[in-house]
Order: structure tokens, then C-alpha cells, then sequence
């Protein structure tokens, strides 16, 4: 079997608390008046109302716009008088006069404004001429306003009397109750003999309220009717004989104080919670902005790091290019030197060959060489070597 996850828009049976309260409240009130009727369920969802209606009802069509929830709801809840259906509120895959009830719980605030009627004329269309629709809406005063609360699924809440004034075209008689979750004070006669009775109702399949003050225990499994158990305190009405004690007839009683001190501080404690998730929110949004502002940071160390690899790339070929210069001019001073050397040499040699010719210009310029100068030339004449 398919298992669908609470999303916050759609019930589920395995939610608990204030939200399990309303939902199975809504369709243990709406059983009572589908015995033996041909009814529809418009959004359906899960499923698990109109597996309940489907107890007492002849048959249940359970109509969803979403064909995952449809697959899942014909999976878990399998009767011949149930089925399930995908298909629009605005546009009903069912001919006209085709059911006897209509229930809708808290679906028309999840239509755009402008839907609306669409969807409620398609309610009359598929009621018999004597069908009944048993509808339900968000409270926008209470529920919005009052808490300063948006809810993301919603998309156009109603005041009581825009939901009126919409009915009102093709639903004119109207019957209005109030529904809301508060914490009492309860009082109840303990009788076995009714809840044996109870009991034994519940077995043969009827479970109808046995006065007028319903009570009821739901569950995933489904709705029974509720027996109380023992309270926190007894309270004894007592009297010497059994003639002498009052007449019981109340057997269900329940106290608020004026001010609705409980309910206050419910609704305080769900203030309190939405205020911690308004700054669980906020904090998230801040941890995505520092989240962002570090990726950002990470950025820049990462173009840093670049930067940086690059510098040290030109460094490292600066530091190349520079020992290659510094080999060069290591080799021009070395052959400086050598030709600084050989400059030396060559003038050491030339000054040698200076100081040789000047000497022999000195003899030739001397006494000696003048009186020599003739035997020289016959010398030469005569093939001799030259002095």
C-alpha cells in the first residue's frame, strides 16, 4: 500500500491532535446524516472520510483532484458501496442529480475566489432536488486575522458572510454551526449499563448517539463512539436511601469559566508556537544569508588562491629569468675578463715591441751605428745579412 506524507495541506489519519480533533469531528458529524443516502465526498483526499460515510451510507463517490491520493485511497479502503474518483470540484465527473449529500470539509478556502462559484453550482448540479450539502470553511476572523496567521494553502478565505451570500445562490436554506477546539471541564455519570449498551450497538454496526449530547473517539482506524473512563476526581451525590437521591438527568456536563481562561491559554500556547516558528523562520532565512555569505567568502578565498598560484607561477619565472640573467652577466664579466687579460698581454707585448724599436732607434741614432753604417752597406751589397 501506498503511503502519503502530511504535507500540511492534506489530512492524514496517522496526524494527531488538534488536527485529527477537527477532521474526524467533521465527518463523525456528517454520518449522521448520510444512513442509506448516495453521497459525495469533493476533495476527498486521503480517503479516510469517505471510508467512514461509506459505514452507513449506501454508496460514497470520494472525488480528488490529485490521481497519487486517488491511487492511494483505492488501495487502503476497499468497500463495494466506496469508490474513488479523480477528477475537479469545478467540473464534477457525475451527471446531474446524481448523489443525495454533498460533503466538502475545508476545501472552498483551497479555491481561487473566482472558483468559488463554480464549484458550488457544480454541488447543486449533481444534488438530488431534496440533496443536502454539508459544507465547511475556515472562520477568516478567527482563523487569519485574530492570529495574525497566513496559511500558505489557502487561497481565498471567507467571513461568515461572504460564505453566506455564496450559499445563498443555490443553497438558500441554511443551518449553521460553529466548530472550535478548546479544553473543558467535563462532568459524567458512570454507568456500565450504558456502555454496555454502547458496546453492543457499536458491534451491530450502529453507531448513533444514544441522547442528545454526542461524544465521539477517532482514530486512524476510523470513528467509534467515545465511553469515558475514570476521572482525575470522583464526584458522590450520596443519601441515606435510594429514594432520596435526585433524579439523574444529565449525564454529560461541561463547564468554561467567562473569561475562557483555557481556551485562552490554548490559543496563547498556539500564538507562542507560531511566534517561535515565525523566528525558527527567521533564523532559518538568516542561516541561508550567512550560508550565502560564506559561499560567497569561500569564493573569494578560491579567486584569492588563484591569484595567488598565479603570482607564484610569474614569481617563479621571474626567479628563472633572473638566474638566466645573472648566468649571462657571469659570463660577460668572465669574458671581460679574458679580454681584459688578453688586452693586458697584447699591451705588455706592444710596450715590449715599443721599448725594442726605440731602442734601436736610439743605436741608430748613435755614434756607432754612423760608423758602421757604411761596412752595412757593403755588407748588403755583397749579399751579406743585414747587422
Amino acid at each position: 500500500m501506498s503511503k502519503l506524507t502530511f504535507t500540511g495541506e492534506r489530512f492524514i489519519p496517522t496526524c494527531a491532535g488538534e488536527i485529527a480533533y477537527e477532521h474526524w469531528h467533521r465527518y463523525a458529524f456528517a454520518k449522521g446524516m448520510v444512513d442509506g443516502k448516495r453521497v459525495l465526498d469533493a476533495a476527498c483526499g486521503e480517503g479516510y472520510g469517505s471510508a467512514l460515510l461509506a459505514h452507513t451510507a449506501a454508496s460514497v463517490v470520494g472525488v480528488d483532484i490529485d490521481a497519487a491520493t486517488i491511487a492511494h485511497a483505492r488501495t487502503r479502503y476497499r468497500d463495494t458501496r466506496l469508490s474513488f474518483v479523480e477528477g475537479s470540484c469545478t467540473a464534477l465527473p457525475l451527471p446531474d442529480g446524481a448523489v443525495d449529500v454533498v460533503v466538502s470539509f475545508e476545501t472552498i478556502e483551497h479555491l481561487p475566489e473566482a472558483d468559488q462559484p463554480a464549484m458550488l453550482a457544480e454541488f447543486a448540479r449533481v444534488l438530488a432536488p431534496d440533496g443536502v450539502l454539508v459544507i465547511s470553511s475556515p472562520n477568516r476572523e478567527l482563523y487569519s486575522d485574530a492570529r495574525h496567521y497566513v496559511n500558505e494553502f489557502h487561497l481565498h478565505e471567507l467571513y461568515r458572510d461572504g460564505l453566506s451570500r455564496l450559499l445563498e445562490t443555490a443553497f438558500g436554506a441554511q443551518r449553521w454551526f460553529h466548530q472550535r477546539v478548546a479544553t473543558w471541564s467535563g462532568i459524567w455519570a458512570e454507568s456500565r449499563e450504558a456502555e454496555s449498551r454502547a458496546a453492543e450497538k457499536h458491534r451491530a454496526g450502529d453507531d448513533g448517539a444514544e441522547s442528545g449530547a454526542e461524544a465521539w473517539l477517532g482514530g486512524s482506524d476510523g470513528v467509534v463512539p467515545y465511553t469515558p473512563g475514570d476521572g482525575m476526581y470522583f464526584i458522590v451525590v450520596a443519601a441515606k436511601t435510594p429514594a432520596a437521591l435526585p433524579a439523574a438527568t444529565v449525564r454529560v456536563s461541561l463547564l468554561a469559566d467567562v473569561e475562557d481562561s483555557e481556551g485562552q491559554r490554548a490559543a496563547a500556547n498556539a500564538g507562542e508556537v507560531l511566534r517561535l516558528d515565525a523566528l525558527l523562520n527567521q533564523a532559518h532565512a538568516a542561516l541561508d544569508r550567512q550560508s550565502a555569505h560564506v559561499l560567497h567568502l569561500e569564493t573569494l578565498v578560491a579567486e584569492r588562491d588563484r591569484a595567488v598560484d598565479a603570482l607564484g607561477k610569474r614569481a617563479n619565472e621571474a626567479t628563472q629569468a633572473l638566474a638566466a640573467a645573472r648566468y649571462q652577466v657571469t659570463e660577460a664579466r668572465a669574458e671581460r675578463d679574458q679580454a681584459r687579460a688578453a688586452l693586458v698581454s697584447e699591451t705588455t707585448r706592444l710596450n715590449a715591441a715599443v721599448r725594442e724599436l726605440e731602442r734601436s732607434v736610439s743605436n741608430r741614432q748613435s755614434l756607432r751605428w754612423w760608423l758602421a753604417l757604411p761596412w752595412l752597406r757593403l755588407r748588403r751589397l755583397f749579399g751579406g745579412p743585414p747587422l
